[in-house]
């Protein structure tokens, strides 16, 4: 079965335009027609939904089985349909919590017997609230609840004094309009944060065969493959009568028109409203007023579900269904203005739209039909064979296709000004950058179309923007970016619904260009609307105004949750933890008000006060872990400022308490049920640290694994949750603005594919350090130690929202991430992170014949750690084509090969490995064969791939073998789910490492081409192909697989390499165990230290170097990365050739 049809008893992966992956276990739900609404939610234990697509294939074709590359000549079995679970909304609800009498035990309370009611917890400082405002966090809110406000006793008015700005800013003179105006520039490197997030409502999916074609408009949504109906809450308006620039919001509801603060978000169905700016037309009658935004009162409509009444607004004549005049000329900044990239620490290529250089003059206010035909770039007149991406490639006679530099992405066919401006591949990246015109081009094309987003990466230069109006489209709420076009200097015409914003419905509206927005703060003049950062940059941050909270900006909150049975000290992390903790104490992102707890836990639980009041931290432990409760609520979280001492108290003693410990079972459930009771007033980060299987309490687990079928070819069992606790949790911890980062660290199988979900539906991170141990694993300590302090130092967002909006005909209809779908296409992160990555698949349902240009945008709305909103925007550009060749020509291998992942790993998960496996075969098989009947005309002998392509049976093989999705190598089970994790919540690059890693020759380093960084000099071997064949016994070689490093050393290599890089007199004399390279003053042991070095520092996790030498066993795990070589279950690359030829000509 084909990622591209459907029919028989194949459950195909499925993705409108690409048949072949069907619908899986997702950590969301939501979806629609252009990234928009989906159809009404559903939930309920039991429910089946309609199939999201015809079962009819889309093709006139019959759909073909092949056979599984591991036994070539077994045919493909039939596949069993999708099944999955759905609960109910409220899916899990913790029983109030009920205190003990306290009894002191050994210097510390112990709680157990006669049950007393806790007094309720007090958020962000010790000030009473008012008798209105009580925080009731004793009690499990629903799903979907706002918390309410916090009350002004509790944080008072939310002013820029609670926090510093994050980065340096250059401020320039406001507007006399009143409006302030500032560009702030980063200088630092960890200036993002991603959005990770990962929830979903589950569902009961019994799916009959889907294909790859479109789906019909706003009927299902698949989130990381699993299929949903979903409503979108009733979008309300508040009065807007307040002027421009508001007060600070405090969470009060005033007469002015301000959020009820206490009322919930709603969930009636009403108007689907979609990120394409087609279906974007929600009315809302209840605004009796007007101001320079809408005020919110849900996260639907917090960043952009919101709409003005639009009633009373004229049919604008002035958007006919033409082609767009995008990329219009806009004059060139003034060089004081113009902002120069900051030094970068590594030779990544700085691309545009940070900094670009300045426009063309621009005489007109119209752009001519020649402006805008030189602005396309005209990649339709370009003869096909001209086109590099087209030449043909015989894959079975040009063996050396690899490239000797990391493959680069491909450039979109947009004139150089457009490029300038356009996002950066490192942020945004689509499988093809020159989109289809039609769904039926895109099916007859067998690729997939779908974005790859990192987009709260870190980056070395950000605008960061602050203004009284954010000027936004009033139709499809689309961000002012470089793309939009200028009628004149009042109206602007938006690039995704391409509505001509005039402002005629009020003077102040942000929809049209305001006074503020009129004025150069270079120049100081008026009337140079498109000079502004927002028109010259598609990356932008800008400061959010109160219009964007719910309530005001919470805290950086952090909870620990420690695991301290025997096995965990036994594995000696705990001493490691507190002293990473210690030494970056102040460090951890935050301001004045950053609040930290502990808990740690056996089989009770132990919290810990640490209230500045106090001498020494006191110990309080709770027994009863079927009826969880918090003893003292408002002294477990402590402002870091005030209780500092009492907190590095607590982490000199940690690791001598428990030293002696007994204590065998691990109460994990009832630590989380106590973690969730704890953050739920103010939502934050919870930290979790776990040795082994949960085994006492609520979420307790048995062993599903079976070492014997570690091996198996037949299939893997076990790759989902064996229980529900965890996910149920999870999605109340999302909805309270929770995330739950899990960290295992086991030798014995501990069923991550359980302990997993916490962090997958709460927006979080997962952490894997198997056979971890302080003394008898020394790599992986010094892994964990560094992995440490990139996590308690890197930047975070808290709070967050994120929704992606694309052009008119466009829709988004599956997403793969760690994330929660709120409501349709806005995905919850509770926690963003500057490493997380996400996909998500499109078909497309309308011609785009009527514009030439497609863009996307993604909006990330957060809460920065010094209690700033801020709103994040990257905007992509692409080319819209109408041949199947210019389709080719345009794709993107690696983005497909990482959105396929993506799938593939769904499909594992809800169907079976070999479903998936056996789609990713297909696909290859589908987009060569579709190349060589629609366009190749020279039909060569052999197999022909377009050059855009030619590595990608190159990368599918690799995929097949890795860790994941492997059959017939011995894998432990929480290994390979751990790497299903990685795929599903990792950015590009990182996936692209552990697909295909790169292989260097480094004992004949030069300096030849070498790069110059801060003055050093990092050599630049060449990329050697994955096989044996490049390996000689005289050579030393660098195996980069993104997380770990490999220095294989033959067994006849010249000593004087290994004396002077190894510190060792001979081969013989090089330890088993080897893992850092000495510091020795030679030019070979700078050169060789210095590449390493750029390796480990060019990825935000430190990967562990393992010295390999040529006679040892451990060469075995080096030697099942050489992808092109054959194994006893996997073709080579020769013999993976070979089968896709054969399967091509039945």
């Amino acid at each position: 079965m084909s990622f591209y049809e459907s029919g028989g008893s194949d459950v195909g992966m499925s993705a409108p335009g690409y048949t072949g992956f069907g619908s899986s276990v997702g950590h969301g739900v939501g979806s629609a027609p252009h990234g928009g609404a989906a159809a009404p939610l559903q939930a309920g234990p039991a429910q089946t939904y309609p199939n999201a697509y015809p079962a009819a294939g889309y093709y006139s074709n019959p759909p073909q089985s092949y056979p599984p590359v591991s036994n070539p000549g077994t045919p493909a079995s039939g596949k069993a349909p999708v099944m999955n679970s759905q609960y109910h909304h409220n899916y899990y609800h913790n029983s109030p919590p009920q205190a003990t009498q306290s009894s002191a035990v050994s210097g510390h309370v112990h709680y157990g017997g006669a049950q007393v009611q806790a007094p309720p917890p007090q958020p962000y400082s010790t000030a009473a609230p008012p008798a209105s405002a009580v925080v009731h966090t004793n009690q499990h809110p629903p799903q979907f609840q706002q918390h309410p406000g916090y009350p002004g006793g509790y944080c008072g008015p939310y002013t820029a004094s609670q926090g510093p700005t994050h980065y340096p800013a250059v401020s320039y003179p406001c507007a006399p309009v009143g409006g302030q105006y500032n560009t702030q520039l980063s200088s630092q490197a960890s200036l993002q944060q991603v959005p990770s997030g990962n929830s979903a409502l589950p569902a009961s999916t019994s799916t009959a065969p889907t294909s790859y074609g479109a789906p019909p408009a706003g009927h299902l949504v698949e989130v990381n493959g699993q299929v949903h109906p979903a409503s979108l809450p009733a979008l309300q308006h508040y009065d807007q009568s307040r002027p421009a620039s508001t007060h600070p919001y405090t969470g009060v509801q005033s007469n002015t028109g301000g959020p009820t603060r206490d009322r919930p978000p709603s969930l009636t169905p009403s108007t689907s409203v979609h990120s394409s700016p087609a279906h974007q037309q929600g009315v809302d009658s209840s605004s009796t007023g007007s101001s320079a935004s809408p005020v919110p009162n849900n996260y639907d409509s917090l960043e952009g579900g919101s709409y003005p009444d639009t009633s009373s607004v004229p049919p604008t004549s002035e958007t006919p269904k033409a082609a767009p005049p995008f990329g219009f000329g806009y004059p060139s900044l003034q060089p004081a203005y113009q902002q120069s990239p900051a030094t970068r620490n590594d030779s990544t290529p700085s691309y545009g739209g940070y900094n670009p250089p300045g426009y063309q003059q621009f005489s007109q206010p119209f752009p001519t039909m020649s402006q805008l035909s030189a602005a396309l770039g005209g990649i339709g007149g370009v003869p096909e064979l001209e086109v590099e991406g087209l030449r043909p490639v015989n894959l079975l006679q040009e063996r050396n296709i690899l490239p000797s530099r990391p493959v680069l992405p491909p450039e979109p066919n947009l004139s150089a000004d457009l490029r300038k401006v356009n996002c950066s591949p490192d942020t945004f990246r689509c499988t093809l950058t020159n989109i289809p015109q039609t769904q039926a081009l895109l099916n007859k094309a067998k690729l997939p179309l779908g974005l790859l987003l990192h987009p709260f990466r870190d980056l070395t230069q950000l605008p960061v923007i602050t203004s009284s109006t954010i000027v936004r489209c009033r139709t499809c709420r689309t961000y002012i970016n470089p793309f939009v076009s200028f009628l004149d200097q009042r109206r602007w015409k938006c690039n995704l619904c391409y509505r001509v914003n005039d402002g005629k419905v009020c003077v102040f509206s942000p929809f049209s260009v305001p006074d503020e927005f009129m004025y150069n703060p270079v120049t100081r003049s008026y009337g140079e609307p498109h000079k502004r950062p927002e028109v010259q940059n598609s990356t932008v941050e800008f400061i959010a105004s109160s219009d964007y909270m719910l309530r005001p900006p919470q805290p950086a909150v952090y909870l620990f949750v420690l695991d301290v049975s025997h096995n965990a000290v036994e594995t000696g992390y705990l001493n490691v933890f507190c002293q990473s903790l210690l030494e970056n104490l102040d460090k951890l992102p935050g301001d004045t008000r950053t609040r930290v707890g502990f808990v740690t836990f056996d089989s009770t639980i132990h919290f810990y006060n640490l209230q500045d009041s106090l001498s020494q931290p006191q110990m309080l432990v709770v027994s009863d872990i079927d009826d969880i409760f918090i003893p003292t609520p408002d002294s477990l979280m402590v402002n870091l400022k005030e209780s500092k001492e009492l907190v590095k108290d607590l982490l000199n003693a940690l690791p001598a308490m428990f030293t002696n410990t007994r204590e065998t079972y691990s109460a994990l459930g009832p630590a989380l049920q106590a973690a969730y009771k704890l953050m739920s007033p103010t939502g934050g980060r919870v930290s979790v640290f776990q040795t082994q299987l949960p085994t006492v309490g609520a979420g307790l687990l048995q062993s599903r694994e079976d070492p014997n079928q570690r091996s198996s070819t037949k299939g893997v069992q076990h790759l989902g949750p064996a229980t529900d606790f965890y996910k149920k949790l999870a999605l109340d911890c999302s909805g309270q603005q929770v995330a739950v980062d899990l960290f295992l660290l086991s030798s014995q199988y501990s069923d991550l594919a359980s302990l997993a979900c916490i962090s997958k539906y709460s927006a979080g991170s997962i952490y894997y350090y198997p056979a971890f141990h302080h003394i008898h694993n020394l790599p992986l300590l010094g892994k964990f130690q560094k992995d440490l302090q990139r996590y308690l130092t890197r930047k975070i967002g808290f709070e967050a929202v994120m929704r992606i909006r694309c052009t008119k005909g466009l829709s988004i209809h599956t997403f793969h991430g760690n994330f929660f779908v709120r409501s349709t296409d806005l995905l919850s992160l509770a926690n963003v992170n500057p490493d997380s990555g996400f996909a998500v698949q499109m078909s497309i349902d309308e011609s785009l014949a009527d514009t030439s240009l497609a863009c996307f945008q993604a909006a990330l709305l957060y809460t920065s750690s010094k209690g700033k909103r801020r709103i994040r925007v990257h905007t992509l550009c692409l080319p819209v084509v109408s041949q199947l060749s210019e389709v080719f020509a345009g794709a993107d291998v690696q983005a497909i090969t990482c959105l396929l992942a993506n799938m593939a790993i769904d499909r594992a998960v809800s169907s079976s490995l070999s479903d998936a496996r056996d789609a990713l075969v297909n696909a290859v098989v589908d987009s060569l064969a579709a190349y060589r009947n629609g366009v190749s005309a020279l039909q060569p002998a052999g197999l022909t791939a377009p050059a855009a392509l030619r590595l990608f049976p190159l990368y599918v093989l690799a995929l097949l073998k890795q860790k994941a999705l492997r059959t017939g190598t011995s894998t432990r089970l929480d290994d390979r789910v751990f790497a299903m994790c990685e795929f599903k919540s990792q950015p590009l690059r990182h996936i692209m490492h552990m697909v295909h890693p790169d292989l260097y020759r480094v004992d004949n380093l030069s300096e030849q081409g070498a790069l110059h960084l801060n003055e050093c000099i990092v050599p630049q071997p060449q990329l050697l192909q994955l096989t044996a064949e490049k390996l000689t016994r005289e050579g030393a070689f660098i195996m980069d697989c993104s997380s770990v490093l490999y220095l294989w050393v033959g067994r006849s290599c010249n000593e004087l390499f290994i004396r002077d890089v190894l510190g060792c007199p001979n081969h013989a004399a090089i330890p088993q165990n080897m893992s850092q390279l000495p510091e020795l003053d030679n030019a070979s042991s700078e050169r060789v230290r210095a590449f390493l070095t750029w390796l480990q520092e060019s990825r935000p996790f430190w990967p562990v170097l393992y010295v390999v030498k040529d006679d040892t066993s451990a060469k075995i795990s080096f030697f099942q990365h050489l992808v092109e070589d054959r194994t006893e279950s996997a073709f080579s690359y020769y013999e993976f050739l070979l089968h896709i030829q054969q399967q091509m000509s039945k």
